[in-house]
Order: C-alpha cells, then structure tokens, then sequence
C-alpha cells in the first residue's frame, strides 16, 4: 500500500504543469543553444585548418583523434545547416515569409515536424562530437587574429540572436512542444527572455572571443597569398551573413522608431489644430 501511494505522488509530482513548464522551458533553452554553439564549432574548425596549414611545429597543439576524425571527414553538414538557417533568418527578416512548424497533432503524418526532428538530431550530434574533440585537443580561438570595433561585435551578436530565435521557432520548440505536451503551444514571453539571456551568457563567457575566427583566418590567407579553402570561404561568408542579418534588424528597429516619432508629431500637430479651431469657435 505504501508504495502505491508513493508511486501516486511520484506520478502527480511528474506530471504537474510547474514541473513540466520548467522541464519544457530548460530542454528549449538548451537545444536552442545547439546554433551559437554550431558557430562556435565553425570558429574552431577554422582554427585547427589554419594551424595544420601553416605550420607543423610539434609545440602546437595536435587535435585530438576525435577532432581529426571530424576534420578529415569534411563536416559539410555543419555548414549546410548553418548556413540554410542563417539564409532562413536572412529572407524571414527582409520579407517575413517564413513559415514555422504549425501542424495539427491529430493528423498522422506531419513531414514538417519529423524534418525538425532529423534537423536536431543531425545538429546535435554533429555540434557534440566537434566540441569535445576540440576540447581534448585543446583547441581555443580566443585572441585569434585582430579584434574587431565593438559596434561590429554588437551587430554580429544581434544578428546570432536572430538566427537563434529562428532555429528555435522552427525547430526547437516545435519538437520539445510535441514531446512534452502533445501540440505546439503558443510562444511567450519567458521563452524570449530565457532566449537572450542563454545566449547573452554564452556570448560574453566564450562566444566573442573565438567567433572571429571565421573571418580573421580567411583574411590572414590572404594577406600570406595562401590558397583559400571552401571551409574558409564559407566560415567568411557565414560571419557577413550574421552581420548583415543584425544590420537588417538595425534598420527595421530604426524604421520602427521613426515611424513612431512621426505618428506622434502628426498626432500632437492634429491636437494642436483641432484646440486652436476650438479657440475660434
């Protein structure tokens, strides 16, 4: 009797709303961190090929088997699916045409929702194997080449933000959501919150240090007048694509306010006209 009634309360426990939100909210937090972490991996990727290419200096840290395994195997996956969500991210900011994951739970076959699930298994696993291996070889881009203004740093950032906050409506959520709860339930607040402040944290703890890389490796080979590899040209262009994706964000958010001012000024002139008409009267 004594276990059943323990068995009870554990079942209660497990399925009250409180501890599922919290469950819900933690799982969405940390595979929405799978995309800055994807970038952080580029960034380091680039590293190890700019190492291997310029020197062969025993004193230099070797990458490990783990890293070597993934390098030599050329991870075309990575960069496609970073790319496909950074152009993704791109398109939906200038024209809003992005549809998310929105299918009915009663209807069996839901392709966009198993396509979401391939996508994050693939991420995951590909992001888990690259950042231990980096690890253990002791790879670390920080302080790699010259650092960029900070106002180039706080666009990039605003442009990472973006992509994540896509990465997660598209496919995060959708996923956690049906695994939890059965049906993709409507976005809130904290959910944005917990957004920033995961990735504002793993920005300033480790992101904006190594993240440079992607840009400053391809131009340090050129300025040596040294072959510049696709991986390379890809990691360039992903760093000017996120910064073009945050000056995009910059523009609207001006747009946004100047259109504010401007309803204002026009509203308060109306007012002034309409109470110097009533003066006359």
């Amino acid at each position: 009797m004594g276990w059943k009634n323990l068995y009870q309360r554990a079942r209660k426990l497990l399925t009250s709303p409180i501890l599922q939100d919290s469950f819900h909210l933690l799982t969405i937090t940390l595979l929405s961190l799978l995309l800055p972490l994807s970038f952080l991996l580029v960034a380091r990727l680039s590293c190890v090929n700019y190492i291997l290419t310029i020197t062969s200096n025993p004193s230099q840290p070797s990458p490990s088997f783990l890293l070597s395994f993934y390098f030599y195997t050329n991870p075309a996956v990575l960069y496609v699916l970073v790319s496909a969500a950074s152009i993704a991210t791109l398109v939906h900011g200038l024209t809003g045409k992005i549809a998310f994951v929105n299918e009915s739970p009663d209807v069996v076959y839901r392709p966009r929702l198993y396509i979401a699930w391939i996508v994050l298994y693939i991420l995951q696993v590909s992001v888990g194997l690259g950042i231990e291996g980096s690890i253990v070889s002791g790879i670390d881009g920080a302080g790699f080449g010259a650092e960029r203004s900070l106002l180039s740093r706080v666009i990039f950032f605003l442009g990472l933000h973006e992509i994540m906050l896509l990465w997660f409506r598209t496919v995060v959520k959708p996923v956690v959501d049906d695994t939890i709860f059965g049906a993709v339930r409507e976005e809130r607040w904290i959910h944005r919150a917990a957004m920033a402040l995961s990735i504002g944290t793993f920005w300033w703890w480790k992101l904006r240090d190594e993240v440079e890389s992607l840009v400053v490796v391809a131009e340090a080979k050129k300025e040596l007048s040294m072959d510049i590899e696709i991986a390379d040209f890809l990691s360039w262009w992903l760093y000017y694509l996120t910064v073009t994706i945050g000056m995009v964000r910059v523009v609207k958010a001006l747009i946004w306010l100047g259109i504010v001012l401007l309803c204002r000024r026009v509203r308060r002139n109306n007012d002034e006209t309409s109470e110097e008409d009533q003066d006359k009267v």
